[in-house]
């Protein structure tokens, strides 16, 4: 650290604590050349994660944002806060494991359409109403055509344990 004072490189820190912000640590300094005290501020250097969206647009993660997408989405549905968190966990997850810091933002509707498919039906189709952009309502009960196929198939599954009927 250079002293703003007599331009000395060597110092020697006398106080380190975390600054009021606590994102960064406040080191207080004195220069061994001419003895005055200075202040210094250490902070990471952090890479927002970025998502890439439909159009190209990039934009930084936003845990909230997406946790507000499903509160919307399961309005006055059973569904508790903490399954909800557990959700937007899983996708800020995804977000983090990317090696290059960027992610499309069509991954992270999929997971989440994934994770409230398992939770509620009425969610997942409100959730993917938007996130479909579905035109008409043709769009829409084909998708709710789908989710009624699928839960037969698997109720039909239940009762023959599985097993296909010969």
């Amino acid at each position: 650290m250079r002293c703003p004072f007599c331009g000395n490189v060597e110092d020697k820190v006398v106080d380190s604590r975390e600054a009021k912000d606590g994102n960064s640590i406040r080191r207080r300094r004195e220069c061994i050349g001419c003895g005055k005290r200075f202040t210094s501020y250490e902070r990471i250097d952090e890479i927002p994660y970025m998502i890439v969206k439909k159009d190209g647009q990039r934009e930084k993660f936003d845990r909230n944002k997406i946790l507000s997408g499903l509160l919307r989405a399961s309005e006055k549905r059973p569904i508790s806060a903490m399954q909800l968190e557990q959700v937007v966990d899983k996708v800020e997850k995804y977000v983090q494991n990317s090696s290059d810091k960027e992610r499309k933002s069509s991954a992270l509707g999929k997971i989440i359409m994934r994770e409230l498919k398992k939770l509620d039906k009425v969610a997942y189709v409100r959730f993917a109403s938007v996130y479909l952009e579905f035109e008409d309502v043709s769009e829409f009960m084909t998708e709710l055509k789908y989710l009624v196929q699928t839960r037969r198939t698997r109720k039909k599954s239940k009762k023959t344990g599985g097993k296909k009927k010969t």
